[in-house]
């Protein structure tokens, strides 16, 4: 069983569905994928991970979300787990939080929705190495 697991956050289920199938398809059985709707459940989700000694290698997180916006959500990732690689996904968001979130967040890559498998693969093929 894979001891590194990627988490995925987003509030639209069929972005959260594509990712995750497209992670499948790159990376195979290598990591445990979770997806999480919001903040709040992907905090669930990074706690049962914890518990269970898995280790979270890298959250790819949307920004515009209910309630927790993906930079503040990133960088509360990094206050706790800092060595938590963090990309940001986004059809929206603005050059002052990706900047925020580079910063606070030690953001890697930011991901434009919509993107390409390939985009993903890469991002996530270099922030791995």
């Amino acid at each position: 069983m894979p001891e590194s697991a990627i988490i995925c956050v987003d509030d639209e289920i069929t972005i959260l569905e594509s990712l995750k199938e497209q992670l499948k398809r790159s990376f195979g059985d290598r990591y445990i994928y979770e997806v999480a709707e919001s903040a709040a459940d992907a905090w669930e989700i990074i706690e049962e991970l914890k518990a269970d000694n898995i280790n979270i290698i890298l959250i790819v997180s949307d920004w515009l979300m209910p309630k927790t916006k993906g930079d503040e959500f990133l960088t509360q990732v990094h206050e706790r787990f800092p060595n938590i690689i963090t990309v940001m996904l986004t059809g929206q968001a603005d050059e002052i939080a990706i900047e925020r979130a580079r910063k606070q967040a030690n953001l890697y890559a930011c991901l434009y929705k919509p993107w390409t498998e390939a985009e993903l693969n890469q991002i996530i093929t270099s922030a791995l190495d």
